[in-house]
């Protein structure tokens, strides 16, 4: 048991004991937070290898509480406690160069707060261990950000509401499973949704994982703290682990807790399919490179929906296998746009251009992070979506409504990935290509704390692709039902593709030094006798405002700029509204207080007697 104790408790202790430790002492502080999570990752590779089954932690302090630290060590809960622990390690390593001081108060002990109660949230089979654990990465995901003026403040506090609202609904539906099931063990529940209350049950645990993992319409939260929190916190929280414990609660809902009927599937694939349509489409229009990787963060939770609300073993597999490659190349391009953000002090893409000669290295990642994204083969985002494509299809055999409507979800699923790719020719070229903004040309790369983790991430980008089926899916996913998946002969082999693209690359490399062996003459183009080389520039920016402003488009951006999407608005307006008539209702005039006195025993008695 020493292994789970040291997983879980070893980070949560640490980080609680610096928070004694001052600010002034923020690189000891960093230092130790890195010799935590190489340690946590150490462990979290010896559990992964262990033999699955239940354990009991046992309470060391009170013996009466072993009952509730019952931990579920499965092939699904060791995928996503490996993930932690590589993610926790990396973003260690980013965060002691990124993170200044007085920019997030006592960031190290929240980061391994954060670390110890993730991985506990995996392996938790007691409810009541889950319920703890889990909202206790909604407080340390508020304080996580700085909020140190208006509109980072705004955006800590509308998490917290939006997280604490879905935490509630969480408990809810856990009351409701309980009982159905009289019992408070996960592994324990198996019921169909083919009843009322265990509908209800199904939609509350829904709710939590999808407003985690931060999917439509319980996304709002994700674009303004990635605009707002340090690039260290939206890579650590928004784009991995909340992405990795959301759908991997919502895999646990649809393989264990529930069997999914007719009504829940087609619920999980419009989910799905409005997700990753209407981020990416929000995504195009930001100029903000932040906010426009928080769009993102949401565009590509629809692909990891549609995937396990397909039921399949191909489908479950595609979409647990794009939420880890989502977690790689989306971490990478937050830990990107961190370092564009520190050595430049810029959030807007049209203050930036050229930084490509100025940091090599952050843009060789960032762009195999784009590509990545965009589904560009032989990457591992090609892979986990060619996955869920082919799964879609297997999926179309079926007799039910979802099954029959799946060229729509095929169609949908592959236009977000060319808006998605669209998208990212706008953030490569507007951030590292073109001509380089004059106030940029002292720009330096940064140091090796912050681009290691980059270059770390983007061969796992390269590996997971081009290894995916000979290597990366057997070693994952060796648990049933999906333990065959990579033996499905419609699965595309890329190993011979990755060799042509290199040898196309290294062609390409050798074709551009045979031309630079001779000087040639360049000379300025010439229009009407004028110069024009040096002063015309077309912004890759321009384009996209464009699309703005066609009427279809235009008249849901202009409701999204005015909230009317935002779930958080609308319900701060529905609570505020029914204060104020409520507040009329109460005029301090005594007889109007009797009188509601009388109206509520009146509306009582009806009760008690039906």
């Amino acid at each position: 048991m020493i292994e789970f104790r040291l997983l879980i408790a070893m980070p949560i202790l640490i980080g609680i004991i610096l928070f004694f430790l001052p600010e002034t002492m923020r690189k000891l502080k960093g230092l130790i937070t890195i010799i935590a999570a190489a340690a946590t990752l150490v462990y979290a590779f010896i559990v992964f290898s262990l033999e699955a089954g239940l354990y009991k932690l046992g309470c060391l302090l009170f013996p009466s509480f072993d009952k509730y630290f019952v931990l579920n060590l499965d092939g699904l809960s060791k995928l996503i406690v490996l993930f932690i622990g590589i993610f926790g390690f990396l973003y260690s390593l980013y965060s002691l160069g990124y993170i200044k001081k007085g920019s997030v108060s006592n960031y190290e002990s929240y980061f391994l707060i954060t670390l110890g109660a993730s991985f506990g949230a995996a392996l938790a089979d007691h409810m009541f261990l889950f319920i703890t654990l889990w909202g206790l990465l909604g407080l340390t995901l508020y304080k996580l950000i700085k909020g140190d003026n208006e509109e980072s403040a705004a955006s800590a506090k509308k998490t917290l509401i939006l997280i604490g609202a879905s935490d509630s609904i969480l408990i809810m539906g856990i009351g409701f499973l309980y009982a159905i099931s009289n019992t408070l063990i996960f592994s324990e529940v198996s019921i169909p949704t083919t009843f009322g209350l265990a509908n209800i049950a199904f939609i509350c645990l829904l709710i939590a994982s999808l407003t985690k993992a931060g999917a439509i319409p319980f996304h709002t939260w994700i674009p303004d703290y990635a605009q707002n929190a340090p690039a260290s916190s939206s890579a650590l929280l928004p784009a991995s682990l909340d992405k990795l414990l959301g759908i991997y609660f919502l895999a646990r809902i649809c393989m264990n807790i529930f069997t999914l009927s007719g009504w829940s599937t087609l619920l999980l694939m419009i989910l799905g399919s409005v997700t990753i349509i209407a981020a990416v489409m929000m995504a195009l229009v930001q100029h903000n490179y932040k906010r426009l990787l928080g769009y993102h963060a949401v565009s590509q939770v629809g692909y990891m929906i549609t995937g396990l609300g397909l039921g399949t073993p191909l489908g479950i597999a595609a979409g647990l296998f794009h939420m880890i490659n989502n977690t790689l190349y989306k971490g990478g391009l937050f830990l990107a746009s961190g370092s564009v953000e520190k050595q430049t002090g810029k959030h807007e893409l049209n203050e930036l251009s050229g930084l490509s000669k100025y940091m090599p290295l952050t843009f060789i990642a960032a762009l195999i992070f784009a590509l990545s994204i965009s589904g560009i083969p032989p990457l591992n985002g090609f892979y986990s979506k060619w996955m869920i494509y082919t799964g879609i299809i297997e999926f179309g055999g079926g007799a039910d409504i979802a099954s029959k409507l799946w060229p729509l979800w095929l169609a949908l699923a592959v236009i977000g990935s060319a808006l998605t790719l669209a998208s990212f020719i706008k953030f490569i070229s507007g951030i590292y290509l073109g001509k380089t903004n004059p106030l940029l040309k002292k720009i330096k790369e940064v140091n090796i704390l912050m681009w290691l983790p980059q270059i770390i991430l983007a061969v796992l980008c390269i590996v997971f692709g081009i290894l995916a089926i000979q290597w990366v899916l057997p070693m994952l996913f060796d648990f049933a039902p999906l333990s065959e998946v990579h033996q499905i002969e419609s699965l595309w082999n890329s190993l011979p593709v990755a060799i042509l693209v290199i040898v196309s690359l290294l062609l390409g490399f050798l074709i551009y030094l045979i031309g630079n062996i001779k000087k040639f003459r360049r000379s300025d183009s010439f229009i009407g006798g004028e110069k024009i080389q040096e002063d015309s520039e077309y912004s890759p920016l321009e384009f996209y405002k464009t699309i703005s402003s066609f009427k279809f488009f235009n008249f849901f951006y202009d409701k999204a700029k005015k909230k009317w999407f935002d779930i958080y608005d609308l319900g701060k307006g529905l609570v505020l509204g029914l204060n104020t008539i409520f507040s009329k209702c109460h005029t301090g005039v005594l007889s109007t207080y009797i009188m509601w006195v009388i109206f509520g025993l009146v509306v009582l008695l009806v009760v008690l007697i039906l």
